[in-house]
């Protein structure tokens, strides 16, 4: 495994602001890739990592709360209900934090890192972490959706 270099807005906001490309097939290279986007996520005291913010176009993102750890593969949210409101923060935007308003309660479709679908539900910090995660697939950041 490698720690991969964690993409900054202030450097790279023309990456983070790309839409990434479905995984087709999954390779050891995917695998491989999952592993380090968790050894970077954990170094870098994340509890959620996109891709794209490791600079791959790739529709695959990974989160660890204390519900556990979810590799996900071309995820999509299915379904979602109620309202939180909190701060976020994003590991491409160190030291910048804004008040987001958020599904409390989230259920993502996806594949996991043996091909097999999978759906997840996710109520707060988990919703919360799901929601920005998939947004930058989009090349959406959290200060887009953040409260004036």
């Amino acid at each position: 495994m490698a720690k991969l270099k964690i993409l900054n807005r202030q450097t790279d906001e023309e990456t983070l602001r790309k839409v990434s490309r479905e995984v087709t097939e999954i390779t050891p290279r995917i695998h491989t890739l999952l592993d380090d986007m968790i050894e970077t996520m954990r170094g870098a005291d994340g509890c959620g990592l996109a891709a794209v913010q490791v600079g791959v176009l790739r529709r695959v993102v990974v989160i660890e709360t204390p519900e556990g750890l979810f590799e996900f593969i071309n995820p999509k949210i299915i379904k979602k209900s109620g309202v939180q409101v909190g701060h976020e923060g994003c590991l491409s935007l160190p030291g910048e934090s804004a008040v987001v308003k958020r599904p409390a309660c989230v259920t993502v479709r996806a594949l996991n890192r043996d091909g097999e679908e999978i759906e997840v539900t996710g109520f707060d910090l988990l919703a919360r972490a799901m929601c920005h995660e998939l947004d930058h697939l989009d090349g959406i950041l959290y200060i887009d959706k953040a409260e004036k």
